[in-house]
């Protein structure tokens, strides 16, 4: 099993760039789908976008689709959301998953199996 640790948040400009990392440790890394969900205060966790096993299939929400991309350093255990043109509804707790699936759907939070522990993401002038 792998543990989750992200990194990268904190407060940028709309129109604005950040990456978030996810640093895993553990076993087994490249045997993981990962993904990353976000959460607003008093809101459900909702899901942004997943990637495969090596890489080679993404899977993004519309509402991020075009500005947000995910990749995986499987050499490095990391995964990585590259969030471009930010918007202040971008502003959320962002939150690394696992799962030993990878779902070619939106997915939900019971889909998946283990949580980093959250990175703060901030839009504002």
């Amino acid at each position: 099993q792998v543990q989750l640790v992200e990194s990268g948040g904190g407060l940028v400009q709309p129109g604005g760039s950040l990456r978030l990392s996810c640093a895993a440790s553990g076993r087994d890394f490249g045997k993981y789908a990962l993904g990353w969900f976000r959460q607003a205060p008093g809101k459900a966790r909702e899901f942004v976008a997943a990637i495969s096993w090596q890489g080679e299939s993404t899977n993004v929400e519309d509402s991020v689709k075009g500005r947000f991309t995910m990749s995986r350093d499987n050499a490095r255990n990391t995964v990585y959301l590259q969030m471009n043109s930010q918007r202040p509804e971008d502003t959320d707790i962002y939150y690394c998953d696992a799962d030993p699936h990878f779902y070619g759907r939106r997915w939900t939070v019971e889909d998946v199996d283990i949580w980093g522990q959250g990175t703060q993401v901030t839009v504002s002038s």
